[in-house]
């Protein structure tokens, strides 16, 4: 326990470092829930938005987004290019295993996308007069179970990728793909047919449904549930394959 402590210290002090995955994480969606506010104002649709105003669609979303963005761009490109510089096989070498490595960027991406969150949560809330979670215990059920299915998508990313420019160009395409048809850009009711396929393929849609249900008192997601805890195995069980394999 001591060593995956310290270890979490460290990645997190390591994370601040990269300013480029901090601006996509903690900056940029915040940028972009200004934007979309300011164009769709705050005001209800019955066309769009399942029924509900732009800035309560959009908030639970761009939490689903922020914990995205880590697990596809963040976490990938530490872990791939630990792997690309040997730091895994040194890893084999001491007395900590790799899982503890692993374990510790698990951790800093949950700790990372809670502040990321609650900082986008304030704004929106205070700056928009956003709706506060009506199911406060299920938002939180939720808010772990995609944070958890993202943060070890990204692990198996990063195991997977041969290096970090790899992965952060993945990452990126990523972020703009999940922006576009997750749920987080245009609205649903506006994409042409083909968009909308996509966009059921998307994880991110699914997160953000199963964080917007409880958010807005709507009932319980459960095929998003299935999605995210079915992502969440598959990913543990590649990764946990790629660390005996490497």
């Amino acid at each position: 326990m001591n060593a995956l402590r310290e270890l979490t210290w460290l990645e997190l002090k390591l994370f601040l470092r990269e300013p480029l995955t901090v601006v996509f994480v903690l900056v940029l969606p915040l940028v972009i829930l200004y934007v979309l506010n300011g164009v769709f104002g705050d005001q209800a649709d019955p066309s769009v938005w399942e029924g509900h105003s732009a800035v309560d669609f959009y908030t639970s979303a761009y939490v689903a987004l922020v914990l995205a963005t880590i697990g596809v761009l963040s976490l990938p490109v530490h872990l791939a290019g630990y792997r690309e510089h040997g730091v895994l096989r040194r890893f084999r070498a001491s007395a900590l295993r790799p899982w503890t490595l692993v374990g510790a960027h698990l951790l800093v991406a949950v700790l990372t996308g809670t502040v990321g969150s609650v900082l986008l949560t304030a704004v929106s809330v205070l700056a928009y007069d956003a709706s506060l979670p009506q199911d406060p215990l299920g938002v939180l059920v939720a808010f772990l179970l995609v944070s958890v299915s993202f943060a070890t998508l990204g692990a198996l990313l990063g195991l997977v990728l041969p290096t970090a420019r790899a992965a952060q160009g993945l990452g990126v395409l990523l972020f703009f793909v999940f922006l576009m048809l997750g749920g987080a850009g245009p609205p649903r009711e506006v994409l042409p047919s083909a968009m909308l396929r996509l966009s059921d393929l998307t994880p991110l849609t699914y997160a953000a449904r199963l964080l917007r249900a409880p958010w807005l008192g709507a009932s319980w997601e459960v095929t998003a549930t299935a999605v995210m805890a079915g992502m969440a195995v598959v990913s543990v069980a590649l990764t946990s394959w790629r660390l005996r394999a490497n």
